[in-house]
């Protein structure tokens, strides 16, 4: 499969490309869209040229003098090693993706039904986490606390809010509540983002809710 597809109907949106610029998106969904940027020729085009228009807004606004300390921190940063080179895409992960997984494959943890799991990351500001989804299982229903961003890698998924394909984004803030289900094929496989856990409807996911981190 490659990684670049050009029938992407779902995007990301201008305020979190700006964030995403500016580093002030936090790392969960960093990775989301990062991962989005590299399968959609669209929001790459719309990320650069905004890029290129914050540098030239920069560069037209003149030079300012910077403290000694800031100065030091520069020079160290520019004098330091190179970081080691980050993964590439490997199958359906993008390379921000297997950065995430450290290169290696997803280990994933059973969830129930044949759903599974595995979490890459989780802070005060959000968690990242890969499910799999077989062809035609659903995600228990549920809504949201704050933002969730989920970013279809392989096979598809159907929900309220419409069809999403490999490289679609599904933007989901505390006033959607929808069930996701898997499409037929192969199996959907998603890279998920959240701020706050999910609010399920049925006692047993609530249960279990702990114990998943979800």
């Amino acid at each position: 499969m490659t990684n670049r597809q050009t029938d992407i109907q779902h995007h990301i949106s201008d305020d979190l490309l700006d964030a995403y610029r500016t580093g002030t998106l936090p790392h969960a969904f960093s990775v989301v869209v990062a991962a989005h940027i590299s399968l959609c020729d669209e929001c790459r085009a719309r990320h650069e040229a905004r890029d290129m228009i914050g540098g030239a807004l920069l560069a037209g606004a003149g030079t300012a003098a910077i403290s000694s300390g800031a100065r030091d921190r520069i020079m160290a940063a520019l004098e330091a090693p190179p970081p080691p080179p980050a993964p590439r895409g490997s199958g359906v992960f993008p390379a921000p993706v297997m950065a995430e997984l450290g290169g290696r494959p997803p280990r994933w943890r059973m969830l129930g039904g044949g759903i599974r799991q595995q979490i890459l990351s989780a802070d005060r500001e959000g968690s990242l986490r890969l499910l799999y989804i077989p062809p035609g299982k659903a995600v228990p229903e549920h809504g949201h606390r704050g933002l969730e961003l989920t970013l279809v890698l392989q096979g598809s998924f159907a929900d309220s809010e419409g069809a999403f394909r490999r490289g679609d984004v599904e933007t989901a803030h505390d006033d959607i509540d929808h069930q996701p289900v898997a499409g037929p094929g192969e199996p959907c496989i998603c890279l998920a983002a959240t701020d706050a856990p999910l609010r399920f409807h049925a006692m047993l996911p609530s249960l279990l809710q702990p114990i998943f981190r979800i």
